[in-house]
């Protein structure tokens, strides 16, 4: 009965590990075990242990994320050596049904909704809260549950709404709601988190108020709530928040600069315990020099990425590396073989340590750049627009002037253009390329094949691209009553 019901049943079963603190927690999540609710939840340590328990789902899923995020863009392309399954329909958008990346995808997301909804559920039993602590715990929960109905919403459109723990025969009569319900669940959970959470953590990895205001501004722009969107994101550029660029954009990329003035909300992972694949999954298979000796090469860069990179972008190198050669063969001249860069950290194959930006100060300075342009403030947009131009080059050599900028054409294509440079490989280009339109437009993407003349291959998409959302995974149809669970258009 559990397992036919995964989506919103799966039992949260967590250790009362004594670990010596709440930062070690985070970083080495809880494994199940055989408690159930009858004796769980009885104490604030129980309740922080659930909470890091959601966290922890989240941990294991982000690092996956580019599969479904990157690979169907024009950013990244499956590599003819990987066996992820799906990966390869994904990367020409030959989506259908039964996707195993798509259903993961799905079930992950839940399962951290289901954690957050339990510590929610469980939160009044506990008598021994110190100070703030319940409210800390209820933002956490809240402002996990919207993120990942955040990224449901975006990638399938309406979904089933669930802010209880539901018996399994509940839980199969739960229709998807509108796109419009799960954003005002969304919104709701922001406001209210934003209102119980600290002001700053001196455990990372914990979500802060500045990461529920950051997303929570996010939130508003895909809304198109433009007066909102600003109010939020506003507040991020003032005391007592001190947010800010790092002036060295590969900086941010290294094991030794994880807890920088960039870093609004990230995931926190050590190498050999809570570590991920991310690293490992980009390098070409016979690894790289200095930083792993094999690698998994599922994906590699497109060219229609490198190309859009000009001479004195300091995020090109920091983001693709173009040569290669083997550590097993030092005296081998290098070869022209892109693979990306951006989280190649020294690591052991298949186990990095090196911490996962969910949100970014550059990419609310890049929305907020978006906001003031919709909010007619032109001039104000292209400042905050070239902070992170002006960063990438160094100078304000190459910063754009509002005298080329006619119409709001020009301002969105430069934009979305530098979310592209500046972001690639972080998760948001398919989201970019859904709310811009320009999937639309999006029917081939270049992969590089011959460096001697920088030619590439142009590989179709399928014709399915006209649709904005994946589909409701079939498993998950059949888990629900007859009818209750409705497909998305186009796909049978």
């Amino acid at each position: 009965m559990m397992k036919r019901n995964s989506i919103y049943i799966k039992c949260l079963l967590l250790t009362t590990l004594s670990l010596s603190s709440c930062h070690k927690d985070l970083l080495e999540p809880i494994p199940e075990s055989v408690l159930t609710t009858v004796n769980f939840y009885g104490s604030a340590k129980d309740i922080d242990q659930a909470v890091i328990g959601a966290y922890s789902g989240f941990q294991a899923r982000k690092p996956t994320d580019y599969l479904l995020l990157e690979i169907p863009s024009d950013n990244l392309y499956a590599s003819a050596n990987t066996s992820v399954s799906g990966a390869n329909a994904l990367d020409i958008l030959a989506l259908t049904t039964d996707n195993d990346l798509v259903a993961n995808f799905w079930s992950a997301n839940y399962s951290v909704i289901f954690r957050a909804n339990a510590v929610l559920v469980n939160i009044d039993k506990p008598l021994d809260y110190k100070a703030t602590q319940k409210d800390q715990f209820i933002g956490e929960a809240k402002f996990l549950r919207a993120l990942m109905y955040f990224d449901l919403v975006r990638l399938y459109g309406g979904v089933p709404k669930v802010t209880t723990l539901l018996s399994a025969e509940a839980a199969r009569q739960v229709p998807r709601a509108s796109e419009e319900e799960i954003y005002g669940l969304i919104v709701d959970d922001l406001l209210d988190a934003i209102n119980k959470l600290p002001q700053t953590f001196n455990v990372r990895g914990r979500a802060s108020k500045g990461a529920a205001i950051a997303l929570l501004g996010k939130v508003y722009v895909y809304q198109k709530n433009w007066i909102e969107a600003e109010k939020q994101l506003a507040k991020l550029f003032t005391a007592p928040y001190t947010y800010g660029l790092v002036t060295n954009f590969a900086d941010l990329w290294k094991l030794t600069n994880e807890n920088n003035s960039e870093s609004i909300f990230a995931l926190t992972y050590i190498e050999g315990s809570n570590a991920h694949t991310l690293s490992t999954a980009f390098i070409p298979n016979g690894g790289a020099p200095g930083i792993v000796d094999r690698g998994a090469e599922v994906a590699l860069p497109s060219w229609s990425l490198h190309k859009k990179y000009i001479t004195g972008d300091t995020r090109k190198a920091a983001t693709i590396t173009e040569m290669w050669r083997a550590p097993a063969k030092p005296n081998d001249p290098l070869t022209w073989y892109p693979f990306v860069a951006k989280y190649a950290v020294p690591h052991v194959y298949g186990s990095s340590g090196l911490d996962l930006p969910v949100l970014r100060f550059a990419d609310v300075v890049l929305l907020y750049a978006e906001v003031l342009y919709e909010r007619n403030k032109p001039a104000e947009a292209l400042i905050e627009l070239n902070k992170v131009r002006q960063r990438a080059f160094g100078n304000a050599s190459q910063n754009y002037l509002l005298s080329g900028i006619t119409n709001s054409t020009d301002f969105i294509d430069k934009l979305f253009l530098e979310r592209q440079l500046e972001l690639a490989y972080e998760n948001e280009r398919w989201f970019d390329l859904v709310r811009s339109g320009k999937y639309l437009n999006f029917t081939s993407e270049e992969r590089p094949y011959n460096p001697a003349t920088s030619t590439a291959l142009s590989v179709a998409v399928a014709t399915r691209i006209d649709l904005k959302y994946f589909p409701i995974p079939l498993k998950e149809i059949e888990k629900a009553a007859p009818g209750v669970l409705t497909q998305n258009k186009g796909y049978n």
